[in-house]
């Protein structure tokens, strides 16, 4: 029999979501194209999914750490927005969101948007609670896990220069 502390590991498949949006006026600006904003709120969404998953716990969106707007997305696109989990520590998670803008009259998908965000997971009393170990079996989870270590890593140094930075002599 396991102690509590040993948790089954998760491939990033077992708790991968997918979801599509439709971009309708009232999700754009006056040129046309979807509000950064709008596009931001449907990533958080769908990564607390892939997290809550990950952990079968309730999960809190820690920080935004990457977005990048590759391309614009217009009103009428569709977007498919995929999100895994790259990363974890012992409470903690990274999640990869991946957004396409899709024609919906050719199929043409087109890379719009990246992502990256750290997310905890917590217990009943709202502590941050272990998460389960992830079970790399690809090449390409494997790269995703190591990309991620290093994305934690750097943020961590860096927030530690920061805090540095900001001492009084």
């Amino acid at each position: 029999m396991s102690s509590p502390n040993e948790l089954s590991p998760k491939s990033p498949q077992e708790s991968a979501v997918e979801t599509r949006h439709v971009v309708l006026p009232n999700d754009a600006n006056h040129y046309g194209t979807a509000f950064g904003g709008a596009i931001m709120s449907w990533i958080d969404l769908i990564a607390v999914m892939a997290a809550q998953r990950h952990s079968g716990r309730e999960a809190v969106t820690v920080s935004i750490d990457r977005i990048n707007f590759i391309t614009p997305i217009q009103i009428g696109d569709h977007v498919n927005l995929k999100a895994m989990v790259n990363y974890v520590g012992t409470t903690s998670m990274e999640v990869g969101v991946q957004v396409n803008r899709e024609n919906p009259y050719t199929g043409e998908m087109v890379r719009a948007t990246t992502a990256y965000l750290s997310f905890v997971a917590l217990d009943e009393n709202k502590k941050p609670a272990q998460v389960p170990p992830l079970k790399l079996e690809t090449d390409l989870e494997k790269r995703r896990f190591a990309e991620g270590k290093m994305r934690i890593e750097m943020a961590k140094e860096f927030s530690a220069k920061i805090k540095a930075s900001r001492r009084i002599p």
